[in-house]
């Protein structure tokens, strides 16, 4: 359950992605990330209180509000504003590209930390579906370009923020695992890494005296308030649950590999909704990466 939970959220994310990229070329990453977190904890807040009763878990222990707002603090906060920007300077192919990184980088972390270990066979499967993620965002052919003329320039700072945006993700797992110790509920605990993610973010926006120019912004471009809500919906509100409900039943390199195929069903996407021709290299890639699923699913 926790690996299908995984693959569901690889899927939420491929959808979020496009359309936090078409929000963030019209009205910029910060906008974009501020807005998704306010419709995020509405989705979670009027789910928390049909499903556990409460608007707001104010009874849960003190460590887990700590554990679970630091992973916010690092995956939702710093890990998604690199990320969010990067999108918006490389495009979500090429940032997909170095975020296929985060599955090694979370079992090292989930080894050192946890205590987790992986046997030879999860560690082949893990290596080989890193490895076709890698060859289809490699694939020339089939990349999105970024609409903004001028960006090149910027690409080296974009693969830096992909990088801090993979950090940020695979610390956020090891912090959401030790939050969600036993059998806690993950919808509390994306309520509680949601709460803190945006009353945080809209701090920084408070301090640096961006509120009225944020709402500004989303009044001149309202049809990107529409693809934010999409977004949010399908990636901070279903992908950020389903990911916790994974992360806390599943391996955290197991999980952050089958989350990480992101790029791979974006590939059907790309062709049927946004008309990306896809070629042999990209059903290749494709292809090796689901082997390596297989591998992690079918042997112990």
């Amino acid at each position: 359950m926790g690996s299908i939970a995984a693959i569901l959220t690889s899927i939420c994310w491929s959808w979020s992605s496009i359309f936090f990229s078409s929000a963030g070329y019209v009205v910029g990453s910060k906008v974009v990330n501020r807005t998704r977190l306010l419709f995020a904890v509405s989705f979670l807040i009027i789910t928390h209180t049909i499903i556990a009763g409460s608007p707001i878990p104010l009874h849960v222990e003190g460590y887990r509000w700590l554990w679970l707002g630091l992973s916010a603090i690092f995956g939702l906060v710093l890990g998604d504003a690199m990320l969010f920007q990067a999108y918006v300077l490389i495009g979500p192919r090429l940032s997909m590209l170095v975020m296929a990184s985060v599955p090694a980088i979370s079992a090292i972390f989930a080894w050192v930390f946890l205590k987790e270990t992986l046997g030879t066979y999860q560690i082949f499967g893990i290596l080989l579906t890193s490895a076709g993620i890698m060859l289809v965002v490699l694939d020339h052919n089939t990349h999105q370009r970024s609409p903004i003329p001028g960006r090149n320039k910027n690409q080296i700072l974009g693969l830096f923020l992909s990088l801090g945006g993979a950090f940020g993700q695979a610390i956020g797992m090891i912090f959401a695992k030790k939050g969600l110790d036993g059998d806690f509920s993950a919808l509390t605990g994306v309520l509680i890494r949601m709460l803190v993610a945006a009353a945080s973010i809209w701090l920084i926006t408070f301090l640096t005296k961006e509120i009225r120019l944020s709402f500004e912004i989303l009044k001149q471009n309202p049809k990107s308030i529409l693809s934010i809500f999409g977004g949010a919906f399908v990636g901070p509100f279903l992908g950020v649950w389903l990911s916790l409900i994974a992360v806390q039943i599943t391996k955290v390199g197991i999980t952050s590999t089958l989350i990480a195929l992101t790029p791979i069903f974006h590939l059907p996407i790309a062709h049927f909704y946004l008309h990306e021709k896809i070629n042999m290299r990209a059903i290749l890639g494709t292809v090796i990466a689901m082997a390596g699923v297989a591998i992690i699913f079918l042997i112990p």
